[in-house]
């Protein structure tokens, strides 16, 4: 199987773009152990509602100072997220909220780590057999008639880079709040055990910003003709 990062084009076909965030979201927190202060990007569930949660309020993008109510936080909404993911500080639940302006093609990537289409896209790929598809309607406002229906992708975190693209010399995450602070070596090597091998999209475990696609996927993508703005890189295995 071969393996590819998802990637935004330079010259965009479509003229597409979008501010918004999601309606709720772990805050960033300071950590009382190695005294960071960090939220994480990229890590979404947009299907996750949490408007009937006592004190929904404190999910906000908002810095939160008492580590321990962060984790109180944290393990509130724990039940309503898929089994065994990581939860870090600003992850993002709900609906992605705001205004969207220009034309769209089938699938957007206006941010590297936010994969949006239309719905007829969604429902081609999933035709095509690609795996691990859930749509999640947003809620962006187009100022035109007739604007399209747009989903974002909940993409779930799985994988990692091998060990041979990673400085031998860095320092262990923190023990209580985990932040490793490594940044995305400039030729990535995924970890050929750690792939999933029941989806055909999801984000990468170790680096969240980088959505992954299989060789099914791309190829269900490519079939939808030049009606998108994105670009593949294959990425190689170890």
């Amino acid at each position: 199987m071969r393996f590819f990062w998802l990637r935004d084009v330079q010259a965009r076909r479509y003229s597409a773009s979008y501010t918004a965030r999601h309606k709720w979201g772990l805050p960033g927190v300071h950590c009382p152990r190695c005294e960071g202060t960090w939220s994480m990007a990229g890590d979404a569930y947009p299907s996750v509602d949490l408007s009937h949660l006592p004190g929904s309020e404190k999910y906000a993008a908002r810095l939160e100072e008492d580590y321990a109510e962060f984790e109180r936080l944290r393990e509130q909404v724990r039940p309503l997220v898929p089994q065994g993911v990581h939860l870090w500080p600003g992850t993002k639940f709900g609906p992605m909220v705001g205004t969207a302006q220009g034309e769209v093609g089938s699938i957007l990537l206006h941010n590297p780590w936010e994969l949006l289409m239309r719905r007829e896209a969604l429902e081609h790929l999933q035709a095509e057999g690609v795996r691990g598809l859930k749509g999640i309607r947003t809620e962006l406002r187009f100022r035109k008639k007739s604007p399209p229906e747009l989903l974002e992708l909940e993409l779930l975190p799985r994988g990692w880079l091998h060990r041979d693209c990673l400085p031998s010399d860095r320092p262990p995450p923190c023990e209580k709040c985990e932040r490793d602070g490594l940044n995305l070596p400039e030729e990535p090597i995924l970890d050929a055990a750690s792939l999933p091998q029941d989806l055909d999209v999801f984000r990468l475990a170790g680096f969240l910003t980088m959505i992954i696609g299989t060789e099914r996927f791309v190829e269900a993508v490519r079939s939808l003709g030049d009606a998108q703005d994105v670009v593949f890189r294959e990425l190689p295995l170890r």
